[in-house]
Parts: C-alpha cells; structure tokens; sequence
C-alpha cells in the first residue's frame, strides 16, 4: 500500500487525536509499542516538514459545550472529566513542539464545533495523515467528516487502538480503506524519507 501512497509535504498534516494520558491509560492496548510508534511517526513528520496537530477532548468549567441530550458526553460531565485534571493532558511521550498545533475538541470527532477547518484551509492543507485513540471514534468520526469534506486520507492503522480488536481490525481493513489509504507506521516512515 505504501507504493501507492504519495504526500505533498507542504499540504500534508498529521492529526494526533486523543493521545491525552487518561486515554492512552484507559483505552489503548499494547500501550509502550503504540507510543513508540507514534512517537517515531511524529519525529520523522516533523524531519520532512510536515504540520503536526493534536487533537484533545476538553470542557470549560461548568461544561457548557455539552447537552444533556447527549448520552455520551453527559456521562463526561456528570463525573467531572477532562477539565484540567491529572490525566488530561497529551501523553509526554508523544508531547507537541513548540511549532505543533493543539486543537481541543467537545465532541467525539475533530470537527465539529472546532477551528480545525479553518487551521487546514489557512495552512493549504488537502491531506490529512490521521491516527488515535479509539479507532471506533475520534478516528471514525473524523475520517467520516473529512472524506464529506474532500480530503485526501490516510490512516496509520498500527498508531490508531481500540479497545476491541475485532471493531478496529473491520474498521482498518474493511471500512476505513473505501475512503483512506491504510498502512502501517513503517510505511509512512518510508514514505515520507523519500525525496
């Protein structure tokens, strides 16, 4: 799959989302090998100049953004979550540089309600290399959102983790690929090292 993969560096962004450690902690499996990768990923992004954006899930006080009518999310406020507690913020070992983007989102995909849009339309951006924390949702939901808005997708499927493995593998190898190209952290590595 990598062969066919070719990235215009100046309009390519990578999308690091919900790599916050109270995540990592609760919903990633094989969680040093996972960080290791996407850490490896975010270095050698970074060397071939490509913009880094991590997504975040976070709340003001009082949790304004969220409707009672939203189960998922009402679970969130009734427990006082992801308001600057311990555990909200992005995991040290993939921590962002100074020159890397942090967008926080309300929701369980990366664009709803966010500036996300508008930072990829202001940077040129038209392809958008994603990976997180839970393959089911923020990485669904995002890759969704952006096939409806025109971008071209690739997923880093052995970065993305979900705490069923069955629902990951279908979404990597079934779902995800009529609208990404999927591949590896290796592949990409490879990919970009090339002039």
């Amino acid at each position: 799959m990598a062969d066919q993969i070719s990235i215009e560096r100046s309009r390519t962004a990578v999308l690091i989302m919900d790599y916050q450690k109270a995540v990592v902690d609760g919903f990633a499996t094989d969680q040093q090998a996972l960080l290791k990768r996407a850490a490896d990923v975010l270095a050698n992004a970074r060397r071939a100049g490509l913009k880094i954006i991590y997504i975040v899930v976070g709340f003001r006080p009082g949790y304004p953004e969220i409707s009672p009518r939203n189960v998922n999310f009402n679970a969130i406020k009734q427990s006082g979550r992801f308001h600057n507690e311990p555990g909200t913020e992005i995991h040290p070992a993939v921590a962002p540089q100074p020159a890397d983007i942090v967008v926080t989102k309300h929701r369980v995909g990366a664009f709803p309600g966010t500036d996300l849009e508008m930072i990829l339309r202001a940077q040129d951006i038209e392809t958008l290399v994603m990976f997180g924390i839970a393959t089911s949702g923020v990485v669904l939901s995002t890759l969704r959102y952006a096939a409806d808005a025109d971008y071209r997708l690739i997923v880093v499927k052995d970065c993305c983790s979900d705490r069923d493995p069955e629902v990951h593998r279908v979404l990597t190898e079934k779902v995800f690929p009529r609208q990404a190209g999927v591949i590896t952290a290796a592949e990409f590595i490879a990919t970009i090292g090339k002039p």
